[in-house]
């Protein structure tokens, strides 16, 4: 019963949510749908919901409701309205887990907004509310509370999808490369609806790299 009167109040929250996402990926306007797939668009979405999230352990998985029987494959990359969340690792046929940016194995392709400056983004186990962004060269103008995004030198996400702002910045002198802390859009332990992403380009470029590594 008091879900079916949260109902008004939820759907709200998704046609913003909708509104937000459609703005992140493709800064155009699309067909009023969770599911995209247009001419225009390289990528194919799908909407999901959070049935388990953990966030306190070294390795951290959420569990959505979503698997084979809906489309659902490893290596998808998965957002909310707010930004980057993880990328799917295993799927069953109704369900899949996320191994969560909150995930110590987690490496994900990372930039700073408006620039072509990337790196890595990781995980040291600690808070929840932050990630790392290493390998950034120290002759990178930084500032605090600059903003983070997807890089460009994935397959998995799109570019520019949001990832948190710098919360400070440390020089390893030694590497001549900056450790930064993230502070996350996401509230990473109040999660709910999420969105998989399907870049429709990627089996040809995997097939493309794999020939490269074949060559060398």
């Amino acid at each position: 019963m008091t879900s079916y009167f949260d109902l008004d109040s939820e759907y709200e929250r998704l046609v913003e949510e909708n509104r937000s996402l459609r703005n992140i990926l493709f800064n155009e306007n699309i067909p009023d749908s969770v599911e995209i797939d247009t001419a225009s668009a390289n990528y194919i979405i799908l909407s999901a919901r959070i049935v388990k999230n953990n966030y306190s352990h070294p390795n951290n998985y959420i569990t959505i409701n979503r698997g084979k029987s809906q489309g659902v494959k490893q290596d998808m990359g998965v957002i909310t309205s707010k930004g980057i969340l993880g990328i799917i690792e295993h799927t069953s046929n109704n369900y899949a887990s996320i191994q969560s940016i909150l995930n110590t194995k987690s490496n994900i392709n990372a930039k700073i907004k408006n620039t072509n400056y990337f790196g890595s983004l990781v995980w040291d186990g600690n808070r929840y509310d932050q990630v790392k962004l290493v390998d950034i060269p120290r002759l990178v103008p930084l500032l605090v509370g600059d903003t983070i995004v997807t890089g460009a030198m994935s397959s998995i996400f799109p570019e520019n999808i949001p990832i948190g702002t710098i919360k400070k910045f440390d020089l390893n002198v030694s590497k001549s490369f900056y450790s930064i802390d993230v502070e996350l859009f996401n509230d990473m332990t109040n999660l709910k609806n999420v969105y998989i992403i399907y870049n429709k380009n990627r089996p040809e470029i995997l097939e493309l790299e794999a020939e490269i590594a074949n060559d060398q």
